[in-house]
């Protein structure tokens, strides 16, 4: 069975290049933390074209989390950046591209915006 988190990747490299990231290049590589276990996920970013590895390497901002919260994040039962501001997550290096990057995590299922509204009055 696939977790959330790696389906998250798979389907962000298949899908290869993401609108909201256009004007964003670098690197962000995500450690997953499980007591003496790590995951790594690295994005390779460069104007919106995405390449996803599992590589442990030098990268310009560096996300940790726990596998579970991670998971969370990416299903949309948690948000990043309150879990940063709680301490659940830590981050080194550019902040800002960690930012530009926390916009294609998905919304809340129960959330209102305009997209919500539409998805309803479509039906």
């Amino acid at each position: 069975m696939v977790d959330a988190t790696t389906r998250f990747f798979e389907d962000l490299d298949r899908r290869g290049f993401e609108p909201v990231l256009v004007k964003t290049s670098g690197t962000l590589r995500f450690d997953l933390h499980e007591g003496p276990q790590s995951t790594h996920w690295l994005l390779q970013i460069d104007r919106g074209n995405v390449e996803v590895s599992r590589e442990d390497r030098e990268a310009d901002s560096v996300v940790g989390t726990a596998p579970r919260l991670f998971d969370e994040l990416v299903t949309g039962q948690e948000n990043a950046i309150a879990a940063l501001l709680r301490g659940d997550m830590t981050v080194s290096g550019d902040l800002r591209l960690v930012l530009q990057v926390e916009r294609i995590f998905p919304g809340p299922s129960d959330s209102r915006g305009p997209r919500r509204v539409f998805e309803r009055e479509v039906r």
